[in-house]
């Protein structure tokens, strides 16, 4: 009898359609991922008792609809919710500031959207899984 591993849940957050189809079709290309996609950060708020692994959030979300919140925001919220999701931010925009300002609010990584954003995304979310791995091990250790 083979058990079925749970699916890695991922949230995509971002306000581009376009862009967000991309991703989509990237991340859809591994079947052990199960994408959800939004397309203000309000709505994410409202799916995280879905308890998604990873969160990839653009950091401008206020391009269709001008009093949305920022991505900055919406990781606050998030981390608020739930501390131990993993959020991605995303932006076009290379700005240092910002990137820190996303660390600080303990984002696990800022990636500015160029060429190589998926495989920098892609990158990452394996981080994660090997940090949580390490971290089941050593809770094992432990006791």
């Amino acid at each position: 009898m083979m058990i079925e591993k749970p699916k890695i849940k991922i949230f995509l957050v971002d306000d581009d359609p376009m862009y967000l189809k991309v991703l989509e079709n990237q991340f859809a290309k591994n079947t052990d991922i199960e994408i959800t996609s939004f397309t203000t950060g309000e709505d994410c708020l409202l799916h995280l008792s879905e308890k998604p692994d990873v969160i990839v959030l653009d950091y401008f979300l206020n391009s269709k609809k001008k009093d949305a919140k920022d991505g900055l925001a919406i990781l606050a919220e998030i981390k608020h919710t739930d501390p131990n999701i993993q959020v991605i931010i995303i932006s076009a925009f290379e700005n240092v500031e910002m990137a820190l300002n996303c660390i600080s609010y303990n984002a696990f990584n800022f990636i500015v959207k160029n060429e190589t954003t998926f495989l920098r995304l892609k990158h990452s979310v394996k981080q994660i899984f090997h940090l949580h791995s390490e971290l089941k091990e050593l809770v094992v250790w432990d006791w």
